[in-house]
């Protein structure tokens, strides 16, 4: 295999240009159908559950690594590698102690569903993107397949919210910009809210039926008009006086426990997708 066909030193280049484009700007990301990723763990993560890079970008310090010489090992004689100095990948890069690699890969857009009959998570709102990405990381630690976002939410390929996932995203089905209404028009399932008054105990609260969970705005909850239907309310248990937790936090402690009443059994990885 050739391993460098494309040698890039000018920030000129228009395809070095589009590449910066998608560290910077969503609706870039949004018009070419591509996010970039960053980061050996990422890159690696995206090549065991998705596949092939549209492009595999290394820097000059990142070509005597093992890690990136065994992906670069991985790749077919048609795959496009393009190599790039240092001080140009910094531009690129928002990782202060990177390898010096990052790909570019198509945005995966999972069809939406006539029904949904199985667990998913609906994020309302949310605008950190750490917060994001824990979440979805969470999710695909108990097995959760589908994530829902609401309009608002932080924008789930962003290289922020790429970062926090930690490669969750490569095993989820996401959907964006779904407001309550499309959901449920979809998704019959109980609803379930975390939610400081009016909610019964989390622990002893059936959880092992499948369910849309709903997480809410950092500062605001979930949405009073979410809350105000047929949605069940679980409340955390905690010390008084006390403030409440992260929302990350506290769609962990939730979706672990319902995946602790279910026997905590892990998928079989064969099965993939469902």
């Amino acid at each position: 295999m050739q391993r460098f066909p494309k040698r890039i030193v000018s920030r000129d280049n228009r395809g070095w240009r589009e590449c910066v484009a998608l560290a910077e700007s969503a609706r870039e990301r949004k018009r070419q159908g591509r996010a970039l990723l960053e980061g050996i763990h990422l890159c690696q993560a995206w090549r065991q559950w998705q596949g092939g890079f549209d492009t595999l970008i290394v820097s000059d310090a990142a070509l005597g690594d093992a890690e990136v010489g065994a992906l670069l090992a991985q790749l077919d004689s048609a795959a496009r590698v393009w190599h790039v100095t240092d001080p140009l990948f910094k531009e690129l890069s928002r990782l202060e102690h990177g390898i010096g690699v990052a790909a570019v890969v198509p945005t995966p857009e999972p069809d939406w569903p006539a029904r949904i009959d199985d667990d998913c998570v609906y994020l309302d709102r949310l605008q950190d993107p750490g917060n994001v990405g824990t979440i979805l990381r969470t999710c695909a630690a108990v097995g959760i397949e589908r994530v829902v976002l609401a309009p608002g939410t932080a924008a789930c390929w962003s290289p922020k919210v790429l970062r926090a996932g930690m490669g969750a995203h490569f095993v989820l089905r996401i959907h964006e910009g779904v407001d309550w209404a499309g959901l449920r028009a979809v998704c019959a399932l109980t609803a379930t809210a975390t939610a400081l008054h009016q909610a019964q105990p989390l622990f002893e609260t059936d959880l092992r039926a499948p369910r849309v969970w709903v997480f809410g705005n950092e500062g605001g909850g979930v949405d009073p008009a979410i809350l105000a239907g047929d949605v069940q309310r679980v409340a955390i248990p905690q010390q008084p006086g006390i403030e409440s937790l992260n929302v990350s936090s506290a769609a962990a402690v939730c979706l672990y426990e319902q995946w602790r009443q279910r026997g905590a059994r892990p998928r079989d990885p064969a099965r993939g997708l469902s």
